[in-house]
């Protein structure tokens, strides 16, 4: 063999060995790890969850789903239960006097989404205490708010 034969395999092998270092090296490690703070079901009467779902049905995930990323900031979590019962984590941001508006905003829209029944808005401050009711009346399109 001549010496440029191997010199190009001991390079072709150096280039092999730094190209694998680099990759490997570079590339994001995936583990799984538990998580240091693992979320509670807020208001669920099965205990806790290793995550909180956003809804016990399709349509509910669905929509608790939209209103986490469409609330802008006002809304750090939510969830739909038995397609009638929302409830909301709101962020820091929200003011206190803000708390009703947005429960009204919330039941409305809940309420065309799920139709022809009564639904609830339960807003929990961001400390996850339940800090407002609103009950959407079907039949006299009121809404009825508890502190």
């Amino acid at each position: 063999m001549s010496l440029f034969q191997q010199s190009r395999q001991i390079i072709v092998g150096l280039l092999l060995v730094l190209t694998l270092s680099f990759t490997t090296a570079c590339t994001p490690s995936v583990s799984a790890q538990k998580p240091m703070n693992t979320p509670v079901a807020i208001g669920g009467s099965q205990g806790n969850y290793a995550q909180l779902e956003q809804g016990n049905t399709a349509a509910g995930q669905d929509f608790g789903q939209w209103v986490t990323k469409t609330a802008k900031g006002l809304v750090q979590d939510a969830y739909v239960r038995d397609n009638n019962k929302l409830g909301v984590v709101i962020t820091p941001q929200v003011r206190p006097t803000e708390v009703k508006d947005l429960a009204k905003s919330l039941a409305q829209g809940f309420h065309k989404n799920f139709p022809n029944q009564d639904v609830t808005v339960l807003v929990y401050a961001p400390d996850k205490k339940l800090i407002l009711t609103a009950k959407y009346d079907q039949q006299s399109n009121q809404i009825e708010y508890k502190s």
